[in-house]
């Protein structure tokens, strides 16, 4: 993390790297569950099920919410939202060609969450901070309730998807619309608001874990090369199987 404004970096606050690092690892377990049952290697139940369905959401909730937060501590956001949206657009072309659509996944999201926040959040400070985590609550809870919906007509407007309005036939690998997940992007900026003023006890700036915060420190990177490992991975498994 770099401190906005100032030429020298501000320490990284090893507590918040260790949570990204543990909610990528949760990622990449899913997807890897996802790809095994797809090929027929596990039974469906392990991965579809009510408790998955509900920390599946819950994990990339909590990476999208640490997103915002750093983003207090960015220098350029806008800079970084156009590389996460260069990698996003790498993973949509790679996934089509083994027929696994992803028009606006996770990356997507948080590259437009990046442009669209500023450097570093001057618009939404202009919002009285006591209301910003009321209203951006309510928006995420509404949205998260309402979208992603299904419109008649909506194949003739490209990119709706991209806010949660569907058309008949949408189908998507990964999927993580602006409405509802940009507002909470928004309630980790206002959190990252406090984080950077030093408001949190004091242990939560000196906790210290093996492993997991280096791991947090390289999210992008296991995002980009985690998919591809674990389809070759699946489907030679796959072929051993079937022999």
């Amino acid at each position: 993390m770099s401190d906005p404004g100032h030429g020298a970096p501000a320490p990284r606050i090893e507590l918040i790297d260790a949570v990204r690092g543990l909610s990528i690892l949760l990622m990449v377990a899913y997807h890897a569950g996802y790809d095994l049952v797809a090929a027929g290697l596990l039974p469906y139940g392990l991965v579809f099920n009510p408790l998955l369905s509900v920390l599946q959401p819950l994990f990339a909730g909590v990476f999208i919410l640490l997103a915002g937060v750093s983003a207090r501590f960015s220098r350029d956001n806008r800079r970084r939202g156009l590389q996460v949206l260069g990698c996003a657009l790498l993973v949509s072309l790679a996934a089509g060609f083994v027929n696994v659509p992803i028009p606006f996944g996770i990356l997507h999201c948080l590259g437009v969450c990046m442009v669209l926040c500023g450097s570093p959040a001057a618009w939404v400070d202009r919002i009285p901070r006591g209301w910003q985590p009321v209203l951006f609550s309510a928006l995420f809870a509404a949205g998260y309730l309402w979208f992603p919906f299904y419109a008649e007509g909506a194949a003739r407007f490209p990119y709706l998807y991209m806010f949660g309005v569907l058309y008949r036939g949408f189908r998507a690998y990964d999927y993580f619309p602006l409405i509802p997940w940009f507002f909470l992007y928004l309630l980790g900026v206002w959190l990252g608001a406090y984080v950077r003023e030093r408001r949190f006890p004091a242990w939560f700036y000196t906790w210290r874990v093996p492993v997991l915060p280096a791991i947090g420190r390289r999210t992008l990177l296991i995002y980009l090369l985690h998919q591809p490992v674990i389809y070759v991975a699946v489907q030679w498994a796959a072929g051993l199987a079937g022999e």
